[in-house]
């Protein structure tokens, strides 16, 4: 007999007006200067008119539209310095009207609104008995199918509904903060790991302390390519340099923010083309401390780089790569705890199986265990995790996904020993989740894929994507579960 599925009624779905703003370079420099040659030209009156139409059209869509337009005529320096022009002469409003011709809005949210993963909310007050707060973040996919990750508060009541918070009309991107120090063994280590070996490396890092900044390695690349000849390959040499420390950075949320109005976009280099898939957990220290994490994949349009990241009140996150022999591929999921003093990740290195690791070091992974192939018809091809294990008195929850024919991905389960995870001792031998004839049409067709679940009130509830379009929910008895897990 198969195990109960009861699907949620509410579904999320692409919506684009949820709108970003951009700094935006439509032309060449030469181009752009013509253009702003042209704004200064213009009469003060002249100005006020076309800037009071552009404030009027779009001061609704942005949270502080002109702060946004002196921002975007900041990052105009270099094209301003060529320009016969003092900037400090030029009014505020001309300053702003140049802007606004350098910005463009990005809808965030147009193309597609899936892969959620849910945790419980650091805020658990003034709730009735049986219910609790939940916040669910979504890989939310614009033009260029670019990727961020945006979030949802509701709650979850004593009948195991679903209820969101409406979204906020406006949509905030947070003030980056690069801020970082360093480690020169550990940033080598991950040059390392990327085959990246050439002499000009030695030569820029002996120019630098045990502990460096950002700042302080950009001034010793300036250096060594004063000092040595840059060949094409030591060009390439030196943008990985680059790549590896602009991957670590800040990020803060203004206080006034509601969650739904907070986007992490991409912002270094290694994930231009995308912040994919972000499974998060509330992850307890052995001191007690809560601190959410998040494992998700950067994409540079080329190479995948595995990130974490932490926050503990969903308005400052930091980001950092994941680094060791093991710290490859996509799909990691942390333990909501440590292991035997260690924490514990499972991930899937080879591309084809699940692994757990542990380590002492939350951002190092250099060891790792197999714990499951595939086996059956429907994961053949491959299989992977679907969030963070769930920790329950008989075991370890982990769902699962596997790839089968026509590249269909079904969710399946799997139960690990509380004690020792690395053993399983239970296996779904049918799939947990298959998509039905609605979710099976989207962007990617034949397609449930989850990044986290949560249990409540005896009921397993699954976040999932439908066909890589758009995401909803699914309640599974727990009673059920195990006594398949059991079976199996």
């Amino acid at each position: 007999m198969a195990i109960t599925v009861n699907r949620k009624t509410i579904h999320f779905y692409p919506n684009p007006k949820r709108v970003i703003s951009q700094f935006y370079m439509p032309v060449k420099e030469d181009r752009a200067q013509t253009i702003v040659n042209k704004i200064l030209q213009l009469s003060e009156e002249e100005v006020s008119r076309i800037l009071n139409q552009i404030l009027s059209n779009f001061s609704k869509r942005h949270r502080n539209i002109s702060k946004i337009f002196e921002n975007s005529f900041n990052s105009l320096k270099e094209i301003l310095a060529n320009i016969n022009n003092n900037k400090k002469q030029l009014s505020l409003k001309k300053k702003l009207l140049i802007g606004s011709y350098f910005t463009t809005e990005f809808s965030i949210e147009s193309t597609a609104f899936f892969n959620p993963s849910i945790v419980e909310a650091p805020d658990q007050s003034n709730l009735e008995e049986g219910q609790k707060r939940i916040i669910v973040s979504f890989r939310a996919t614009g033009e260029k199918h670019i990727s961020s990750i945006v979030f949802r508060q509701g709650i979850i009541d004593k009948d195991n509904s679903l209820i969101f918070q409406p979204e906020g009309r406006l949509v905030d991107v947070p003030k980056t903060i690069k801020r970082y120090v360093y480690k020169k063994k550990i940033f080598l280590k991950k040059l390392a790991e990327m085959h990246i070996h050439k002499d000009v490396i030695n030569i820029v890092m002996d120019k630098l302390g045990e502990t460096f900044i950002y700042g302080e390695l950009k001034q010793s690349i300036e250096e060594t390519r004063k000092q040595v000849k840059v060949t094409p390959s030591k060009t390439k040499v030196i943008e990985a340099l680059m790549w590896v420390a602009r991957s670590h950075y800040e990020i803060k949320f203004s206080l006034d923010t509601a969650i739904s109005e907070r986007v992490i976009f991409p912002v270094s280099y290694t994930e231009v083309n995308g912040i994919e898939d972000a499974r998060f957990v509330k992850f307890t220290d052995d001191n007690g401390k809560v601190i959410y994490y998040a494992t998700y994949t950067a994409y540079d349009g080329f190479t995948i780089l595995p990130k974490l990241m932490k926050t503990t009140d969903f308005y400052h996150f930091k980001v950092m790569p994941i680094h060791g022999a093991y710290a490859q591929n996509k799909g990691m999921s942390l333990f909501p705890r440590k292991i035997e003093g260690k924490y514990a990740m499972i991930s899937r290195s080879d591309g084809i199986n699940n692994f757990i690791m542990f380590s002492d070091d939350i951002n190092i992974w250099e060891k790792a265990k197999k714990i499951q192939e595939p086996l059956q018809s429907w994961e053949l091809i491959k299989i992977g995790n679907s969030g963070s294990p769930l920790e329950t008195e008989k075991g370890w929850i982990l769902i699962t996904h596997g790839v089968g024919p026509m590249r269909s991905y079904n969710l399946g389960a799997v139960l690990l020993d509380k004690i020792d995870p690395t053993k399983v001792i239970g296996r779904l031998k049918e799939p947990l989740l298959i998509p039905n004839e609605e979710e099976r049409e989207g962007y990617v067709p034949n397609v449930v894929y989850s990044c986290g679940s949560i249990i409540h009130n005896n009921e397993l509830i699954i976040a999932y994507g439908m066909s890589d379009y758009a995401s909803g929910f699914a309640g599974i008895p727990l009673d059920e579960l195990f006594e398949k897990l059991s079976d199996h």
